[in-house]
């Protein structure tokens, strides 16, 4: 088991009508603890950077050349994709350095313009034989088409795929980024219907404010690929605070690190698991 496309992965639990589970890598601890989460669980797993996150490195290549060396050694099978890239280059780069998958994420800008922009990006990233995502969703509020209240429509979601030839699609059905509270609610009979109209798999974004129950309805409704990053997120902050706040003299960072990183692996383990089963319980940790 080593480094494998998001395209084998997210093609297969759509298949299977179960949810893959995305995280979002940080840093090289959040990478190591996704890979652990995946041996634990049993299961695969997606390892995302943001083009945020890219940027918080200065740049793609060093946090994407450690991503991909953990993945490569990983027990289970593990893809690494590029998320949330607005600018074509971070795309271009991504393909270059060897990643499987990418999004490109036009869902701020006009109609018109994001299937332009989307289906010339999609043509290169076929070319290299690389996953793309798009994403189709009304602008609204700082989170764009994931803002509250902000919905994809199911025709215009058939004609952006057919326009742009994406793999995967992320769509807006009521989540939004960078909640802290799991009290999300989702409109699972737009993500029914999205499901039914479209001929890829649905992706959704800003699910760390989604409670578990509501995912498993998601992904029995028909979403297949389930991002999460600022859940996953707290549980390693929250270890860190608690191991300093025990011992005020600790100046070595991997003494409080190591056991964030293994918080953090064992919360995405589980999730992992509620992805796949797709139940709509809570699946102890």
């Amino acid at each position: 088991m080593t480094l494998v496309s998001a395209r084998e992965l997210v093609d297969a639990a759509a298949a299977a009508g179960r949810g893959i589970g995305a995280f979002n890598v940080i840093h090289l601890e959040t990478a190591e603890g996704l890979v652990r989460a995946a041996e634990l669980a049993q299961l695969p797993v997606i390892l995302q950077i943001s083009q945020n996150c890219a940027d918080y490195h200065g740049g793609l290549e060093p946090i994407a050349l450690a991503t991909l060396a953990v993945a490569r050694r990983a027990q289970m099978p593990v893809a690494v994709h590029l998320d949330h890239a607005e600018r074509p280059e971070l795309v271009d780069e991504a393909i270059a350095l060897g990643f499987g998958s990418v999004m490109f994420d036009g869902g701020a800008l006009p109609y018109d313009d994001n299937v332009a922009l989307t289906a010339a990006v999609a043509a290169r990233a076929h070319a290299a034989g690389v996953y793309i995502e798009g994403e189709l969703g009304e602008v609204g509020g700082k989170d764009g088409a994931h803002a509250p209240g902000v919905r994809t429509d199911p025709e215009e979601a058939r004609a952006f795929v057919a326009a742009t030839g994406v793999d995967a699609l992320a769509v807006a059905v009521g989540s939004s980024h960078a909640m802290i509270d799991r009290t999300a609610s989702l409109d699972l009979d737009l993500i029914a219907r999205l499901h039914a109209a479209l001929p890829v798999p649905l992706v959704l974004h800003g699910s760390s404010g989604v409670a578990d129950d509501v995912i498993g309805q998601a992904v029995r409704a028909g979403m297949a690929k389930i991002n999460v990053s600022t859940h996953l997120n707290g549980h390693f902050t929250r270890a860190v605070r608690a191991v300093l706040a025990d011992d005020e003299r600790l100046v070595d960072s991997r003494k409080y690190l190591a056991p964030a990183r293994e918080a953090l692996a064992q919360e995405a383990a589980r999730l992992l698991r509620l992805f796949d089963r797709a139940e709509g319980d809570t699946v102890a940790g």
